[in-house]
């Protein structure tokens, strides 16, 4: 099928200017984000406790109940070298090169850390070390999609961070092992075990160290609602990298933007599920109207399920917002901290300066966020519900320790001695005040010293 029959128009932006309105929904969203329900906590809160007490044994009974699974937990050798021996060579060149590409940035993301030490005053230096976690877990979803490139992001992440152990797991099904491309990017990626095990049995098994022994320092990965809850309620006992709601994209877009393009990506995006958001802000109202017109027609040309999620993603959370300058609509992107943010617009730099607020930001018509998902090297995993007003992706920094240390001569501590006594006293901390008396004492006998804060005029004797 040719490009101009699905979008059925010509190719080529149109140049008509914007309206200027402020800022006016052409297209509201009808339907309401939904939380996640009490039921679902109630649920993976009895789970937890009973995959906890129960070790291994409740896993594989949940795997069996679930998932109908009966098989190893463990994915053995021969699971791999069946894997590879099942996918065409084209697949797994597409997935070395996804490999490739994620691998790169984020050993770049990785050496932009630095560990240093320096004199802060004489004799009192401090510096920082870069350790990765001992143990990262990271959640592969297998549900309707076989998400590969899922397992590059987080294993492949993890890896190039340094982290020694990294165990993947991803669900298996009635007589179905995991599917043979997540396994195969798994290996690829450097996972040092893999489990057969989805959901909350899954992101348990990480926590608790079932199957391996190592527990998860941080569990990383998207997920269904259940996922996403166990991981909320593990957080604190291990680290995680977001709580994930549903996937959402926003295009900005000025007069210059094709409207055939923004309507592919926003359609595209929405095939994620029915409840994911997709967003258009413009400075045209020329081009907003056109992708409202074109959204219905490019939704069809999808297969099955694709178009069932995407038809109800647009009707019910699908907005496009019109503003009358750029600024406006900047302020609108940031407002929304969208996991996902394309610019589609002209003086791309002024943009990128502008925007503070996503996920990831994919600048120009010649990108797209399905490049990003699949295979150009930056991260995947994003914040979303607004999280991008705090929060980054999944990166290689994520897996790694900044730690700090400090040490001083003597004569540095019988500076910061002083200080930290008179800071500590006039916080009522007299137990932390003593640590530099007692110092003090010791390496400077028969010396006086000003102690409290209200001894700024006299001095003190170190010695308590």
């Amino acid at each position: 099928m040719t490009r101009d029959r699905v979008f059925g128009l010509a190719a080529g932006p149109g140049r008509q200017g914007s309206t200027a309105m402020g800022e006016v929904y052409l297209k509201k969203a009808s339907g309401q984000a939904k939380a996640a329900a009490a039921q679902t906590g109630e649920i993976v809160a009895g789970m937890l406790a009973e995959l906890e007490s129960g070790g291994e044994a409740a896993s594989r009974a949940f795997a069996e109940k679930l998932d109908s699974w009966r098989g190893d937990i463990v994915a053995p050798e021969d699971w791999f070298r069946d894997a590879e021996a099942r996918l065409p060579e084209t697949t797994k060149d597409d997935l070395r090169y996804a490999h490739a590409r994620v691998r790169d940035f984020a050993q770049r993301q990785r050496d932009s850390q630095q560990e240093f030490e320096t004199e802060l005053l004489d004799g009192l230096v401090a510096g920082q070390r870069l350790i990765p976690v001992t143990t990262a877990g990271c959640y592969v979803p297998g549900g309707r999609y076989a998400h590969a490139a899922s397992a590059i992001m987080s294993v492949c992440t993890a890896k190039t961070a340094g982290v020694e152990n990294v165990i993947a797991t991803s669900p298996a099904k009635g007589d179905q092992r995991i599917h043979p491309a997540i396994l195969y990017a798994m290996k690829l990626s450097g996972a040092d075990s893999v489990l057969a095990l989805g959901g909350v049995q899954g992101v348990a098994a990480l926590a608790y160290g079932h199957f391996t022994g190592h527990p998860a320092d941080i569990i990383v990965g998207p997920g269904n609602s259940f996922v996403a809850e166990a991981k909320r309620m593990l957080f604190g006992r291990v680290g995680i990298d977001v709580i994930a709601g549903p996937t959402e994209s926003m295009v900005a877009a000025d007069d210059t933007a094709d409207a055939a393009i923004v309507a592919a990506d926003l359609a595209g995006q929405a095939e994620h599920g029915p409840d994911s958001p997709v967003w258009l802000v413009t400075t045209s109202r020329r081009l907003g109207e056109q992708v409202i017109e074109l959204m219905p027609r490019v939704i069809d040309a999808l297969p099955g399920l694709s178009r069932e999620s995407a038809t109800a993603a647009w009707r019910d959370f699908g907005e496009v917002i019109l503003t009358d300058t750029r600024e406006e609509a900047c302020a609108v992107c940031d407002r929304y901290a969208p996991e996902h943010l394309q610019v589609q617009a002209e003086d791309l730099d002024w943009w990128l300066k502008s925007l503070k607020n996503y996920g990831s930001l994919f600048l120009g018509e010649e990108t797209t966020v399905a490049f990003g998902d699949k295979c150009s090297g930056p991260n995947h995993i994003l914040p979303t519900r607004g999280a991008g007003r705090y929060s980054g992706g999944l990166n290689a920094q994520k897996f790694i320790k900044v730690l700090t240390y400090q040490r001083m001569t003597r004569g540095a501590s019988r500076d910061v001695a002083q200080v930290s006594s008179r800071i500590s006293r006039l916080e009522g901390m007299e137990g932390h005040a003593m640590t530099g008396d007692v110092r003090l004492a010791k390496y400077f006998p028969g010396e006086e010293f000003r102690l409290s804060p209200e001894a700024s005029a006299e001095t003190e004797t170190a010695a308590q």
